[in-house]
C-alpha cells in the first residue's frame, strides 16, 4: 500500500469549488467559543462541499490567525455569514426554506442513524458552545433534533467531532445511498 500524494487527489481549486454542486447544508454556529473548533468547522465543511457556515453571536469570525491554523485555507472556499444573533440567522434560513436541526441531547431528539434526510430537503444543522450546548433560546424554534449515541463515560463529543460525524452521516444518506 502507498500513500498519494497531494498531485495525485485531483482536488479542485477554489474556483471550481464555489461552482461545484453543493451539499443543500448550512452548518449554523452558535456561540461557539474556540478559535480552533470554527477553522475545523470550514475544513470539514469543505471537505463535504456543504453550501455555507453562519457565524453567529461570539463565533470568532474570518480573517484570524488562529481560525487560519485549522481551516489551512477552507475560510476562501466555504462560504459565510456573521450574525449578532443565532435566531436572526435562523429567521432566514426558514424564510429560504431550510429545516431547521440541532444538533443536541433533548427529550424526544432522534437518534442519527435513525434520521433519513429528504432528497429535496435543505439543511441547517445547528451546533452548539463547547460548555453550553445549542442555546435554549434556539431549541424553542428548531424543527427537529438529532442525537449522536454515545456509549463512554463522557456526555458530549468536542463540536468538530460531532459535526463531521453528522455531516458525514449526511452526505452519505443524500449523496452516495441514494437508490
Amino acid at each position: 500500500m502507498q500513500k498519494l500524494k497531494t498531485t495525485d487527489l485531483n482536488r479542485v481549486d477554489v474556483a471550481a469549488f464555489k461552482e461545484q454542486e453543493k451539499l443543500p447544508v448550512v452548518v449554523v454556529l452558535d456561540n461557539v467559543r474556540s478559535m480552533n473548533n470554527v477553522g475545523s468547522a470550514f475544513r470539514t465543511a469543505d471537505g463535504f462541499s456543504i453550501e455555507k457556515i453562519y457565524l453567529c453571536g461570539i463565533t470568532a469570525q474570518p480573517p484570524h490567525r488562529e481560525i487560519e491554523k485549522t481551516a489551512i485555507g477552507a475560510t476562501a472556499s466555504v462560504d459565510w455569514k456573521h450574525y449578532e444573533n443565532t435566531l436572526d440567522a435562523i429567521q432566514d434560513l426558514k424564510a429560504d426554506g431550510y429545516k431547521i436541526i440541532a444538533i443536541e441531547q433533548a427529550v424526544d431528539s432522534i437518534y442519527l442513524h435513525e434520521f433519513k434526510p429528504g432528497q429535496q430537503e435543505k439543511y441547517a444543522l445547528i451546533f452548539g458552545n463547547e460548555v453550553n450546548g445549542v442555546s435554549e433560546e434556539v431549541m424553542a424554534v428548531i424543527d427537529n433534533c438529532i442525537e449522536i449515541p454515545q456509549f463512554g463515560t463522557k456526555h458530549s463529543f468536542n463540536i468538530v467531532i460531532s459535526a463531521g460525524i453528522v455531516l458525514w452521516d449526511f452526505y452519505a444518506k443524500m449523496r452516495l445511498l441514494v437508490k
